[in-house]
């Protein structure tokens, strides 16, 4: 039952709270421990809340998961977890997350429970309303950002990362729906009820609006935001960001994959080149040519 437990909580997912640490890394304070830890915690704390989140995403779309090809052989739909294990799970998970964030911050539990709130209100409302499901589940990223951003006390942290962690967020989620599209076909809306009200040449065009806005925002950051070098060694990034969505939009058009990035986090060899060599660009003109 544990292990059914945690499976449900997707620990698999959890890379995306990795946002939390955007201010450690950018503010300069990766290896000050006393930015580092109180971060870390909050790594921690996220996870938990977000596995929570899953749990009860898991309860309210039971019926519909046992439709699907393979959320169907969750714990949940699968019968192997009783629903009302996972339900005391869920609000033991979330309580306690709530709990430990006041005990780091104030303004920690308040973005905690404005994520909890808001995913509450997705999974009973949101997501059935067109444009607002994709927009709720980019606020949870920029969220994750902001509580990487009061835990620590930023100094060069700029505003622009906010909108590019927006974007970015907003990119991943519009994959995810066109990834849904492409494989359930006729069955999509039986599955999920919004997807009638989307096309794949939508979110096709969507994709584009929000793949232009990224890169702009990002590129922007590099020589705009007053916190950087002023050697402008940061816009060295640029061809990163720039194949990093190029490789995305490859996958989700060629392979029809998206629906679970944290999927080609892991498995996607030149993603995981092109991210490494990234993180050392970022790395080398932050920590080093500053």
């Amino acid at each position: 039952m544990l292990i059914d437990i945690i499976r449900s909580m997707r620990p698999r997912q959890w890379p995306k709270n990795a946002f939390v640490f955007v201010a450690l890394l950018f503010d300069r304070k990766l290896f000050d421990l006393n930015s580092l830890l109180p971060v870390l915690g909050t790594f921690v704390l996220l996870c938990l809340m977000s596995g929570a989140v899953y749990l009860m995403n898991d309860l309210a779309d039971i019926e519909s998961d046992r439709q699907h090809p393979t959320k169907r052989n969750r714990p949940l739909p699968s019968g192997r977890l009783n629903p009302r294990v996972a339900a005391a799970a869920a609000v033991l998970l979330a309580a306690f997350s709530l709990a430990a964030g006041y005990a780091l911050s104030w303004k920690l539990a308040v973005i905690l429970l404005i994520y909890l709130l808001s995913q509450i209100a997705y999974t009973f409302r949101l997501k059935h309303v067109v444009l607002v499901d994709v927009l709720t589940i980019a606020a949870g990223f920029v969220l994750r950002i902001a509580a990487g951003v009061i835990v620590i006390e930023v100094q060069r942290f700029s505003p622009w990362l906010y909108i590019f962690g927006g974007f970015l967020a907003l990119f991943m989620a519009l994959g995810k729906r066109r990834n849904e599209l492409v494989l359930l076909g006729g069955d999509a809306a039986n599955h999920r009820a919004i997807l009638d009200d989307y096309s794949i040449d939508l979110i096709d065009r969507l994709l584009g609006i929000v793949t232009t806005s990224a890169v702009v925002s990002y590129s922007l950051y590099t020589f705009l935001s007053e916190g950087l070098p002023q050697n402008h060694a940061m816009m060295l990034s640029i061809p990163f960001v720039l194949y990093g969505i190029f490789r995305y939009l490859y996958l989700i058009h060629i392979r029809n994959e998206g629906g679970a990035p944290e999927e080609i986090l892991l498995r996607d060899r030149p993603f995981q080149i092109n991210l490494l060599f990234y993180g050392l660009t970022v790395f080398v003109a932050l920590y080093w040519l500053s």
